[in-house]
């Protein structure tokens, strides 16, 4: 910094010194913590990141996405600096401890133990391999990485498909199998109906209305968002869909994706006309949402169909509270893609960016987890617009949502509408952070495609009228 009396930064890049993105997220809010900080970045320097820091104002030098970039700012840089190695080589000496002599690869390792299952969560680049290893040990597997060529995606699902088995992924969030939750997993109770699910917040959002209405889940199968694509032709999802029609603990099957390709869809179709197990179908774009498809499931399973509940914001709450004009724009900052396309579809018009899309996870922890650009796109949001917004739950997000985003909504100039996704048994609390979120000065949907409908309404947008009940 050119001003002598401004505060000191520190920037520096390490070159080659790969963390994962969780445990930079750590460090950077243990750095964030410390007395005198004002500024604490420690990431990878993707572009991303590499755009963050420099719009803070700090001088970055070269270096690319396989590169440390710390970046701070403060009274005390030095004991910030030291602070960053004591942690990293903690970090270093924890990693190095957690066995023995372990395993090189994917394929040793199956074959050291009983896995009837191989999960695969590294960087987009590498996963190829440990994915076809898995299938080459005759595991079925799934892929939480993103990023991974959709042409190598067509490779392991035709492999896998020679084998018998099933590939979830590439981008699979979301899985409950035997009850054991994996990636981005709420608490379910067992049930009937099976769920296939090209997207991981579409499946939590489907079934934790199931949950709300009393009814469980027997498994939950995602196959990854580009399943229903040309390229890769349905083919985990044909599996998925048969597996299911085999597993007598499964009455009812509900597939959500977006629009699948023609061609593809008829395929889908043909399978499901040769199932015993009645499915319904939950595509977005073809008509419907996804609240619709878990009623007409509700349906299909003669069991009632609840009056979904929203809670409204505490009227006393700040600059964002009831009451507040508006006239602006809709602005959707989301963490899940399919419930951001839902609410686009739904509002009919408004600015909507999903922070869970690769654009912005390269390098960082999913927004579920790390809510840092969600909180600075709620900073820049101005008077007369409208918040839209996912808050999610479940084993795997951030363990207090609430806490990070409260304060920021209650300082919002504008109305703030949540669709809270989420179970009673979550480890978050659903009920305290739903009463945290509604006394910042938002109002609280248990229907993401309700809270879409609500917040359009307020805009004064046609299709506004939003069934419900304030609780």
């Amino acid at each position: 910094m050119n001003d002598p009396n401004a505060t000191p930064d520190a920037v520096f890049v390490r070159r080659g010194a790969y963390y994962d993105s969780v445990t930079l997220m750590r460090v950077s809010g243990a750095l964030a913590d410390l007395p005198g900080t004002q500024v604490a970045i420690v990431a990878m320097a993707t572009e991303l990141n590499l755009d963050l820091a420099r719009d803070l104002g700090f001088e970055v030098p070269e270096a690319g996405p396989g590169d440390l970039l710390v970046a701070l700012r403060g009274a005390d840089v030095d004991a910030a600096v030291a602070e960053l190695d004591s942690r990293l080589r903690a970090q270093a000496v924890q990693g190095g401890q957690a066995a023995e002599q372990p395993p090189l690869t994917t394929r040793s390792a199956a074959a050291r133990s009983a896995a009837d299952l191989v999960l695969v969560s590294v960087p987009g680049e590498h996963a190829f391999g440990e994915a076809l290893d898995a299938i080459e040990a005759g595991l079925p597997v799934m892929i939480f990485s993103d990023g991974v060529p959709v042409e190598q995606e067509r490779l392991l699902k035709e492999r896998a498909d020679e084998r018998g088995l099933l590939v979830m992924g590439p981008d699979c969030g979301t899985a409950v199998i035997g009850g054991v939750g994996l990636g981005f997993a709420n608490v379910l109770r067992p049930g009937p109906v099976g769920v296939v699910a090209a997207s991981g917040t579409g499946a939590q959002q489907v079934t934790c209305l199931l949950d709300l209405a009393g009814v469980g889940v027997s498994q939950v199968l995602g196959v990854g968002g580009r399943d229903l694509s040309a390229p890769i032709g349905g083919r985990s999802t044909l599996r998925a869909l048969r597996m299911l029609d085999d597993d007598p603990a499964t009455e009812l099957i509900i597939l959500i994706s977006k629009p699948p390709a023609p061609g593809v869809a008829d395929a889908v179709q043909k399978v499901i006309a040769t199932l015993r197990t009645p499915v319904v179908t939950a595509l977005l774009g073809q008509g419907g949402d996804l609240t619709a498809a878990t009623e007409t499931a509700l349906h299909a399973l003669d069991l009632p169909v609840p009056r979904w509940p929203r809670y409204p914001a505490d009227t006393s709450a700040g600059p964002g509270g009831p009451g507040r004009s508006v006239g602006g724009g809709l602005v959707g900052v989301y963490s899940g893609g399919t419930l951001c396309a839902e609410a686009a579809l739904v509002a009919g018009r408004g600015e909507f960016t999903d922070y869970g899309d690769d654009a912005y996870t390269r390098g960082r922890a999913h927004p579920m987890i790390d809510p840092t650009l969600r909180l600075e796109a709620l900073r820049r949001v101005r008077p007369g617009d409208v918040v839209l917004m996912d808050v999610v739950l479940g084993h795997g997000a951030d363990p207090d949502p609430a806490a990070g985003l409260a304060p920021v909504i209650a300082s919002v100039p504008a109305p703030v509408v949540v669709a809270l996704i989420g179970t009673e048994a979550d480890p978050q609390g659903l009920r305290e952070q739903r009463a945290a979120l509604c006394r910042a000065g938002a109002t609280v949907f248990a229907s993401n495609a309700q809270a879409a409908r609500h917040a359009a309404s307020l805009l004064g947008h046609p299709g506004g009228h939003v069934q419900g009940e304030d609780r």
